[in-house]
């Protein structure tokens, strides 16, 4: 019965087609609120794939390094990075170890404390870059060895940063989604609304129809190609309008951080093509049922 009717729905009826007024409130409601969901909807979901991406990036990114501080004084500093190095060489799941040159040291510092500063003249403590390999790192194993050998040695394996920022990624794309189908939810409200009230309208047409041998499928049937059509170009308009605007947004960059490639990337752009199709859907089943709810109250 279900696809009957979705094949009566695409096939052209000049005789339903009349039976709705082509014009009115209700017509403009319905193309207004398609339209504004699929906008909404398609930066809905830009935000929820970039937090996708997002939360993989960081979890790959920082999962697969360490970072050893070396917090000694400053003439104990060097044996105990090169008895850290030793460590680090012997220690299972350690790809490489290298320390990090008062060049780099400094470029990391420079963002808080500018250019120039003399890290010869500060108790800055010498940092050890670590990149895991196969099998993994036992990072408490290599925390009791470390503390048994090099006693100024402190393992940061950047879990109390990674975890927070992979959780903040993920509920921002758990977000999205929901935001999504809140977005649906609200869009068969409206058109419910939309339709009821077009329904109540022409309540002594639908009255005459069933006077001359109108069944109440084909009344039906006419309100719900009307306002199935209506969504769907209303979703089109608003989804053009929408990838318009995700066009607009800056591209990804380090210095931007998670503030810019909020875009949609490669076959992600094919995603919103499905979005007036399901606003078309959700008329349709929306329609049809306030239909056949109201069809009943008329009887």
């Amino acid at each position: 019965m279900i696809a009957d009717d979705i094949r009566a729905l695409l096939r052209r009826d000049a005789r339903a087609d009349r039976v709705v007024p082509p014009t009115g409130f209700t017509a403009h409601l319905t193309l207004f609120v398609s339209g504004a969901m699929a906008f909404l909807t398609v930066f809905a979901l830009a935000l929820s794939l970039a937090s996708g991406r997002l939360a993989d990036r960081w979890a790959s990114e920082l999962a697969g390094a360490a970072t050893l501080r070396i917090n000694a004084p400053a003439e104990q500093r060097a044996a105990q990075t090169e008895a850290a190095l030793e460590v680090l060489k012997q220690t299972s799941g350690v790809a490489s170890a290298r320390a990090l040159s008062a060049e780099e040291q400094a470029a990391l510092l420079a963002p808080w404390f500018g250019p120039d500063l003399p890290l010869d003249t500060l108790p800055v403590p010498q940092l050890i870059e670590i990149i895991e390999g196969e099998p993994g790192l036992d990072t408490m194993g290599l925390r009791l060895r470390l503390a048994a050998e090099v006693p100024g040695a402190v393992l940061d394996d950047h879990s109390r940063w990674r975890e927070p920022l992979v959780d903040a990624a993920t509920s921002l794309r758990r977000l999205g989604w929901i935001s999504i189908l809140l977005i649906g939810g609200a869009t068969a409200a409206m058109i419910t609304l939309a339709a009821n009230a077009s329904l109540a309208a022409n309540a002594q047409i639908i009255e005459v129809l069933r006077q001359v041998g109108a069944r109440d499928r084909f009344i039906a049937g006419a309100f719900v190609r009307r306002f199935t059509w209506r969504a769907f170009f209303g979703a089109v308009v608003g989804t053009v309008l929408g990838l318009t605007g995700v066009l607009l947004l800056p591209e990804a960059s380090d210095a931007g951080g998670f503030l810019t490639g909020l875009g949609f990337q490669s076959a992600d752009w094919l995603l919103p093509a499905v979005i007036p199709v399901l606003g078309a859907a959700v008329a349709f089943a929306a329609t049809w049922s306030a239909a056949r709810r109201k069809l009943k109250e008329l009887s």
